[in-house]
């Protein structure tokens, strides 16, 4: 079969990926001059199904109200004149009740488990070097009242099958030494030690290299403008560098999959959620961190990556803009250059902002809606690097009409498998 799909980030590679391994002929279109130039490029590296929690939580709606008159909020909301951001909005309060909350989360966790799996299958079989770490990842905490709350809220995630381990602080300093002089204001932490991290661009293009390889087209610089149906299927993808046409046509554009949507008359629940991304060079890996962490009390993710430091922080609802300044920087760099100040060349820390796919449950979008041929495969959020294997899987395995391992309920509505 001849499957088109459109988006050449983590998810569309993945998907093409595993369309390829069952045998099909498979064509990725790219409006970037890369793939992985997107949201696929800048994020934390992290695989973490520790990290499964969802946006949508009680607390959102309060944090989301002081981001209107506070800076430093981890969730910052920016008043917009676009409709679809309220009417987004509206759809993820709803789902910010503590039930709702507990659901989508045990869903979210039940996916990435899955999908860390096949990943960890890939990397077995392909081989691919992306500066992986597989030490876990260490949450930790400034304060012991806060430290007590975040081991009852990942007790959610252990009683799912995630592994957990409460650290002091003394623990904490053994498993990453560089935060030896940050001792003082940590209080113990949580390890989930089978999360791992990863360079996802670097994984998502040695990764497209091997579909090339194996006969697949993936075909950069085209930029899709339209999509055209004939009944209850799609016969045509319109871009600036002519005409495509397939047997199963896959939408995996991510923040930009619901303006193409919308051309077909289906009305995906996807709004872009702008990230933030330092990346530090390292200058001497003795003082440098080589543990994945997170800040909990002030929400930054930190990731070795071979001789750099991502640095992730911010969730900002700002529509498609993708534009930054160094102010926009100077929270999660204060933060990262007060627990590591030596080792690392933060005066050429590389700034970088990208829209994250964000759903109101912060599930992605799975399956099909109302046409046969088109499948969709996008809404990843905040942790669609983890995600995007087991989507891809997933995928594969409903087009090839196979049960996937784990039960879609709640995944995959049941009409659109």
């Amino acid at each position: 079969m001849e499957v088109l799909i459109l988006g050449g980030g983590v998810v569309g590679i993945t998907t093409a990926y595993q369309m390829q391994k069952d045998g099909h002929a498979v064509t990725v279109l790219e409006q970037a001059p890369k793939v992985a130039e997107g949201a696929s490029w800048g994020n934390a590296g992290m695989i973490a199904p520790g990290h499964s929690f969802v946006w949508s939580s009680p607390a959102a709606p309060m944090i989301l109200l002081k981001s209107l008159f506070l800076k430093d909020q981890a969730l910052r909301f920016r008043l917009s004149a676009d409709p679809h951001l309220y009417a987004w909005s509206l759809r993820f309060l709803k789902e910010c009740t503590a039930a709702k909350a507990r659901r989508n989360t045990l869903l979210k966790h039940r996916l990435a488990v899955h999908s860390q799996a096949v990943l960890q299958a890939v990397v077995a079989e392909e081989g691919i070097d992306y500066d992986r770490t597989a030490d876990g990842i260490l949450y930790f905490h400034r304060s012991r009242e806060a430290l007590e709350k975040g081991v009852a809220h990942m007790r959610l995630l252990e009683s799912d099958g995630q592994q957990i381990m409460v650290v002091d602080t003394a623990e904490v300093v053994r498993r990453e030494p560089a935060l030896a002089g940050s001792a003082g204001s940590i209080a113990g932490g949580i390890l989930c030690p089978t999360d791992e991290t990863g360079d996802c661009a670097k994984f998502t293009r040695a990764l497209a290299e091997i579909v090339e390889q194996r006969g697949g087209r993936i075909l950069t610089a085209t930029r899709v403008t339209d999509i055209e149906c004939a009944g209850d299927s799609v016969v045509r993808v319109v871009t600036d560098r002519g005409d495509f046409t397939a047997d199963a046509y896959l939408l995996c554009l991510g923040a930009e999959s619901p303006i193409l949507a919308r051309k077909l008359g289906i009305g995906l629940p996807i709004y872009p959620i702008k990230g933030y991304s330092l990346t530090i060079p390292v200058t001497d890996r003795a003082l440098a961190p080589r543990l994945p962490v997170i800040d909990e009390h002030n929400l930054v993710a930190i990731t070795p990556m071979g001789e750099r430091l991502r640095v992730t922080a911010t969730a900002e609802f700002a529509g498609y803009d993708r534009g930054h300044k160094p102010a926009d920087f100077a929270f999660m760099k204060r933060v990262v250059q007060a627990l590591f100040p030596e080792g690392l060349a933060y005066d050429r820390a590389e700034m970088w902002a990208g829209l994250r796919p964000m759903t109101p449950d912060n599930l992605p979008v799975l399956g099909r809606r109302g046409l046969k041929n088109l499948w969709l495969n996008t809404g990843h959020g905040h942790i669609g690097w983890t995600m995007s294997h087991g989507s891809a899987r997933i995928i594969a395995d409903l087009i090839a009409g196979r049960s996937p391992p784990i039960p879609l309920d709640g995944i995959v509505p049941a009409e659109a498998a």
